[in-house]
């Protein structure tokens, strides 16, 4: 049985699911021509680009029917069918909206605000509390022609004017007063609301806030964990995306000077983070071998990790089997040996 298109549709964009797999993209623009709006969708399949115009009532006219997509000739072009020059990507899964891509700060509205207060209140704090000078008027300064007293400019008010001290003891002098602001408060306040606004998503450490300055070397690396987390999530779906969107845009540019289509091979390769340096890995895995308690695909994928993509690990293993005498035998071949 024939599975039915489903459009899985997105703000600009929308994408055709078969059989569990993405046949046809489209990507919708906006226009306005004469006052009217229309809709432009570029349906991107394996080897066709098709353009389709709409009116805002739905109605679908010729797509150069307007100022703006004059350059579309026809319905637009076609070219090899195993090429798809569109490579749909959807990084984490939307709680409201199903086949739409998440953002990773979903749900943390809330938390921002209280950290946007939180600071607000601070430098709010900091604005009222400015120093303020108390000068009687016999020490204010004067216009040395007039003998006028000077007016303190009226936007940074940076003195007030008081009366003369005429008791018998009396002593005129400036006075600066400079309010106590309680800073420590105010930055755990500041602390906690960051904290929340990052929590299971990416360290303070890695950002460069140090929160606790009483924290341990070991201590520091635990802090890393949150972001080793995200990160790896994130280097998996780019080493998945990544690879089919170089291809995709070597082989338009091939299309375009009318060149033979060859997909190129694409290796994404991310360096490490975080973690401890390669010599200490090196030893570790070392004894642990040595030990037998680990194999040797465990040894390769903990020396390079995400440094060296998949295939290169995959023939990395088998070099060092061959160099190690061991030879991989499939069960047919090991029951051809049994029979007696």
């Amino acid at each position: 049985m024939k599975d039915k298109l489903n459009a899985r549709q997105k703000k600009f964009s929308e994408y055709y699911v078969q059989s569990g797999n993405i046949v046809q993209s489209a990507i919708k623009a906006g226009y306005i021509d004469n006052k009217e709006k229309y809709t432009l969708k570029e349906h991107y399949g394996y080897g066709y680009i098709k353009y389709r115009l709409y009116r805002e009532n739905g109605d679908e006219i010729p797509p150069n029917s307007i100022e703006q997509t004059k350059w579309i000739d026809g319905k637009g072009v076609t070219f090899d069918e195993s090429v798809m020059l569109a490579v749909p990507c959807i990084f984490g899964d939307s709680e409201q909206y199903k086949g739409r891509g998440g953002n990773i700060f979903d749900g943390k509205t809330d938390d921002f605000d209280a950290l946007d207060e939180a600071w607000s209140q601070w430098m709010d704090a900091l604005r009222a509390a400015r120093s303020k000078s108390y000068i009687p008027e016999c020490l204010l300064p004067r216009n040395p022609d007039t003998g006028m007293i000077i007016k303190p400019n009226a936007f940074d008010n940076r003195y007030i004017s008081t009366n003369n001290d005429m008791s018998e003891t009396g002593c005129n002098k400036i006075t600066l007063d400079q309010p106590n602001i309680p800073h420590e408060s105010y930055l755990q306040t500041y602390i906690t609301a960051l904290d929340l606004c990052l929590q299971g998503i990416i360290s303070p450490s890695t950002l460069g806030i140090d929160v606790k300055k009483m924290d341990n070397a070991e201590a520091q690396r635990e802090k890393e964990k949150t972001t080793l987390y995200t990160r790896g999530n994130l280097v998996q779906l780019v080493e998945e995306f990544m690879p089919e969107l170089v291809k995709a845009a070597v082989c338009g540019y091939q299309i375009w000077h009318k060149m033979d289509i060859i997909p190129p091979t694409v290796a994404i390769n991310f360096g490490e983070y975080a973690n401890p340096s390669f010599e200490a890995v090196v030893e570790t895995v070392t004894k642990a071998k040595q030990g037998g308690i680990m194999s040797t695909e465990s040894c390769v994928e903990e020396l390079y990790g995400d440094s060296k993509d998949s295939e290169w690990k995959e023939q990395e293993v088998a070099r060092l089997k061959a160099e190690q005498g061991v030879q991989n035998m499939d069960s047919s071949s090991m029951a051809d040996d049994l029979e007696i």
